[in-house]
Formats: C-alpha cells, sequence, structure tokens
C-alpha cells in the first residue's frame, strides 16, 4: 500500500534553474546530425534561461564547435562553449611556469587553448617541456603517445613533469556507431610510465568549475547522457543533473547506477526538460515505487512490474528509485527484460 495518493507535481525539471548546461555528444548530436527534439527544446530554454555547453571532445575549438551548433539551428557563441582543453589550461597554469614549453598530444582544440593561454606549444620530449597536456584527436598515434611517454619518464633524480589528460573517456559517440575515445590513449601512456595524470574533463570537477564561474550559475542543471562521466561528474560538482537517454547509457545502464552516479532527472528525450516530472512515492516499507501509475516491487530477488502507468519512461523512473532505495546490487536482482528491452 502506498503512503498517499498520488501527487500531480508542475514542477519540471528546468523549474528554479537560471543556467543549464548541456554536453554535445550523445545529447545535442550524433556525429553531425542533431539527436532528434534537442535543438528545438534548448532553443526552448534560451528563451528564459542562460544555456551552454560542455564538452570533453578535445579535438576542437571553441569556435567550431559553436559554427557547429549554429549550423544545426542553435544560437551560439565561442563564449558559449566549454570546452576540456580550456579547463586542462587552467589546472595548467597551477602546475607549470607562465610561458612555459608545453608538450601537447592532440589536436587544434587543444593546441588553441594552450597557446591563447600564453604557453609554447611542442611535440618533442627533445625539448625539454616544463609539462605535458593530452587530449584526444582521430590523428593521434604511436609517434605522440611514445613523446608523451619520454617526456613523463622520471629524471635521475627522480622528479618528473606534470601530465595533465583534458578527458578520460573510454568511448566517444560518433556518426558510424561507438569508437574508442582518449581514456583508451590515456591508458596506453599510463602503461608506458606507470603513473596517472591530473584530469580536467568529467568526470572531475575542473570543467564544472569553469563553467558555474563563467555562467555565474546559481542553480544550474547539467544535462548528460553518460553515467561514468556526465552525471558522476555533476554530482561531484553537487550540480543537479537529467540524463537523457539519447547517448551512450540507455534504462539497462541507468537501472544498475551506483549511488555516485544517479541523476537527478531520467529523459527520453529533451522535450521532457520542459514537462512536469511526476513525483516518486514509496510504499511504507520501500518495497515498491510509483511514478504517474506505474509501479514497480521487489519480492525477495524479484523486481516485479505491478502496473505499466501511462508511458514507459515512468515505468523506468519507478523500476530506478525502487531498486537504488533497495541498496542492493542489481547482480543480486531479477530484472525483467520489459524494463530496458529496445531502450
Amino acid at each position: 500500500m502506498l503512503t498517499k495518493r498520488r501527487r500531480i507535481s508542475t514542477a519540471t525539471p528546468l523549474t528554479g534553474v537560471d543556467v543549464v548546461l548541456a554536453d554535445l555528444d550523445g545529447v545535442v548530436y550524433a556525429g553531425q546530425k542533431a539527436i532528434p527534439y534537442a535543438v528545438e527544446s534548448l532553443n526552448r530554454a534560451a528563451e528564459t534561461l542562460r544555456v551552454g555547453y560542455i564538452t570533453n571532445n578535445a579535438a576542437r575549438t571553441d569556435r567550431s564547435v559553436a559554427d557547429h551548433l549554429t549550423e544545426l539551428g542553435l544560437d551560439v557563441a565561442a563564449t558559449d562553449v566549454v570546452t576540456s582543453p580550456q579547463a586542462a589550461v587552467r589546472l595548467l597554469a597551477g602546475q607549470a611556469p607562465a610561458g612555459s614549453r608545453i608538450l601537447v598530444v592532440g589536436g587544434e582544440g587543444l593546441v588553441s587553448e594552450v597557446e591563447k593561454a600564453g604557453f609554447v606549444v611542442t611535440r618533442s620530449a627533445d625539448d625539454s617541456p616544463a609539462a605535458v597536456v593530452q587530449g584526444f584527436a582521430p590523428e593521434v598515434g604511436w609517434t605522440q603517445l611514445a613523446e608523451a611517454s619520454f617526456a613523463l619518464h622520471p629524471a635521475a633524480d627522480g622528479s618528473a613533469i606534470p601530465w595533465i589528460a583534458t578527458n578520460t573517456d573510454w568511448t566517444i559517440p560518433v556518426a558510424r556507431g561507438i569508437a574508442p575515445g582518449n581514456g583508451t590513449l590515456v591508458s596506453a601512456v599510463h602503461t608506458a610510465v606507470g603513473r596517472l595524470p591530473i584530469v580536467a574533463g568529467k568526470p572531475e570537477v575542473a570543467i564544472f568549475v569553469e563553467a558555474v564561474d563563467r555562467f555565474r550559475a546559481k542553480q544550474a542543471l547539467f544535462i548528460g547522457d553518460r553515467l561514468d562521466t556526465d552525471i558522476l561528474g555533476a554530482n561531484r560538482a553537487e550540480i543537479p543533473s537529467a540524463l537523457v537517454l539519447t547517448g551512450i547509457d540507455r534504462a539497462k545502464q541507468v537501472l544498475a547506477a551506483d549511488a555516485k552516479s544517479r541523476p537527478t532527472f531520467i529523459l527520453d528525450d529533451l522535450r521532457q526538460l520542459h514537462e512536469p516530472y511526476p513525483e516518486t512515492e514509496f510504499s511504507r516499507d520501500g518495497s515498491s515505487a510509483s511514478v504517474n501509475g506505474a509501479t514497480v516491487r521487489i519480492r525477495g530477488a524479484e523486481v516485479e512490474i505491478v502496473a505499466e502507468g501511462d508511458g514507459a519512461i515512468n515505468l523506468l523512473r519507478a523500476a530506478c528509485a525502487v531498486i537504488w532505495k533497495s541498496g542492493r546490487p542489481i547482480y543480486g536482482l531479477n530484472v525483467p527484460e520489459r524494463l530496458y528491452q529496445g531502450r
């Protein structure tokens, strides 16, 4: 038995928000194409709120990202885009002397930010760089990774220069599917040198600090498609988050999300930013959860669908709520495929 009758909420995920921070890959676009409903939903939000864009992609400049978004139908300036290279340079300023030589592994997006900050870019360990900054670019290969490894090996006295990575995403969504991300390239260097870099991008906090400071956000909402970078990072930065199921992580992954990677809101697509977000009601013993008539309970090791409700997204929200509240690991439960099949 539920503790009270169903309550109708009129609050949307945007209620009380002054700045929307949106990830790009998997949220706004996949490859060169816009994700359905993303552009019109973000344009609608921009009518009353500040909208900024955050990306771990280090291959492009903020200007090229803004131009791409503009081509898709969004009204975006370069200053509306926060990139992981910008966050990396913010960290670099505290790690290397001003104007020093920096070995850059990556593309134009990273080189541009390092140079704008007054550092000198090199591609060779023989130039005795003061630090290494590493980011993704499609052209990065063995030669560049080897130069980073040579530069990062400790000197004879045991000292070693700083190493900053823009991000450590294991994968990146592109038009043809899912491809290896910067995390795989960072891992190659890590294997060679036996240590880990300082990371600027999601899920670390530096990129969120850069965004909040730039947009002077008092109550931000972050929108992402990945639990392990987007949502974990927002939680670490203490920013409410929305997971949209249009990119990397889908229903099966969100059901299994650990306590550090759970979003505030779960959305099928960005149209639901503007729709009332239903409240979750639990039974007295916490064994069942209901969202707009969709009810899911846990009995023993079985996760059971009690009522379908008025939409698959509410059924997923109810299932997540009761599984997360139980504190039990997902591998100890029998979850019906209907909760995540095809989603």
